[in-house]
């Protein structure tokens, strides 16, 4: 039977198979997927999900509830992604010693990035569920005083604004990964062996 040392080798050999394989292969991809939703013509501006109110109902956006059905998924696979990739790094960092950290500074630099991907990501999740939240409260308002236009046009208005934020959201994404590829296949032996006279990792 494996020891608890055994074992915990063994998962970090394989998330470091499986870290690389994500950096040198599955980020352009990302970068592709994003932009191809893009240039979508469900997400362009031509198209913005915005409407009025059919005899005074006020109906869910359902173009807005799809276009965030497309855009979740993406944002959850993202943020696990780049977790992965975040244990990598930190797994790749050397002892703490005095001198030669010029490496490390390269790691950390790329552990910063890395780190602003994941919470970015986190945070548009968040944003996206408060959205219905917030527009199922204006609803309520109309429900309550049907006659006051500012809130119909306050709806309106936070379509208009969510449908941009998913755009933005899509666009930041594409960038962010497209930035990761670039910085960690540019130093990548720098980032794998950041001391050439220490290959001993912290654990």
């Amino acid at each position: 039977m494996p020891s608890e040392r055994q074992i915990l080798e063994a998962y970090k050999e394989k998330l470091i198979e499986e870290a690389e394989k994500l950096v040198l292969e599955e980020f352009p991809k990302k970068v592709i997927e994003f932009n191809a939703l893009l240039e979508n013509g469900q997400f362009s501006y031509d198209r913005t999900p915005v409407y009025g109110f059919i005899n005074g109902v006020v109906k869910c956006n359902e173009k807005l509830a799809e276009l965030t059905d497309i855009t979740r998924p993406m944002l959850r696979d993202a943020v696990e992604v780049v977790n992965k990739v975040k244990i990598w790094i930190l797994f790749l960092i050397p002892r703490i010693e005095d001198g030669n950290n010029f490496g490390v500074s390269i790691q950390e630099e790329a552990l910063s990035e890395v780190r602003t991907v994941e919470g970015e990501a986190a945070s548009f999740l968040d944003q996206m569920s408060r959205y219905f939240v917030s527009r199922a409260r204006l609803v309520t308002k109309i429900a309550k005083y049907p006659h006051v236009e500012d809130y119909r046009r306050a709806i309106l208005d936070m379509d208009e604004k969510q449908f941009i934020n998913i755009r933005l959201v899509l666009m930041e994404m594409r960038n962010h990964f497209a930035t990761l590829h670039d910085m960690i296949t540019k130093n990548y032996e720098k980032i794998k062996t950041p001391r050439s006279n220490n290959t001993e990792h912290m654990y």
